[in-house]
């Protein structure tokens, strides 16, 4: 009989903890060893990201058949698109995408790696698969920010969030047609998330408004970093 996950549990903790470690050794060993080893990091974590992804399209579609894959595994989920964001960041070093990544994946892959949707526990492949695909969209966004120096400014999370809003709109209508819960739009998922606490179809406006406050959050410490300069530099002048 396969255990029960249980949140915060030791694996689960370690989990969290080198979701912190891994891209603060990636971007010290990056900025030390320069482009090409670099390179070879980000090539080497897309691959990892792309494959983890295919490989668990390749077992869900084995095991539920196309009809159930298509209404409950395509990467139409927060965390689904941000993994491919995050994989043609990683090779092309692309702003646009890299925004993504930032926002959509620190702001709901963080949540849901602390209350995971997850039945079974460690070693079980799907908690393997599970956690190096949600906690590889949280350490690949540190790393394009410490090891790659990309940063997000005001206008990029303006576009991020215009395409969560958009990609909403298109899914509140494609999930009754294909009979899927794409991004939890139909309803609440089964975790320990405290986000859903209004009933359907209230949480949707209330998630837009908790993701608006995140992706500020998100925001405000590079702003607050630049206004400081800013500060500094005029000083500096009238000095």
């Amino acid at each position: 009989m396969e255990s029960q996950f249980q949140p915060l549990s030791a694996p689960h903790i370690a989990v969290l903890c080198l979701v912190v470690i891994v891209p603060v050794v990636l971007s010290i060993v990056a900025r030390r060893g320069g482009e090409r080893t670099t390179t070879i990091i980000c090539n080497t974590s897309a691959t990892v990201m792309f494959v983890n992804m295919a490989v668990y399209w390749v077992y869900r579609l084995d095991e539920v058949g196309i009809e159930e894959f298509l209404q409950q595994h395509l990467p139409l989920h927060i965390c689904g698109m941000a993994t491919l964001a995050l994989v043609v960041t990683l090779i092309l070093r692309n702003r646009y995408t890299f925004e993504i990544v930032y926002f959509w994946g620190l702001a709901g892959t963080l949540n849901a790696l602390v209350t995971p949707q997850l039945e079974v526990a460690f070693p079980h492949y799907r908690f393997f698969q599970f956690f190096i695909s949600h906690g590889g969209i949280v350490a690949g966004a540190l790393f394009l920010v410490w090891g790659l120096g990309m940063r997000p400014t005001i206008a990029s999370l303006g576009r991020a969030f215009g395409w969560l809003f958009l990609m909403t709109c298109v899914l509140l209508v494609v999930n009754p047609l294909i009979n899927a819960n794409y991004m939890f739009l139909q309803e609440p998922p089964v975790s320990a998330s405290p986000f859903f606490f209004a009933p359907w179809p209230y949480y949707i406006p209330v998630l837009a408004g908790i993701a608006l406050l995140f992706f500020s959050l998100l925001l405000a410490p590079f702003e607050v970093t630049a206004w400081w300069r800013r500060r500094l530099e005029k000083d500096d002048g009238v000095s």
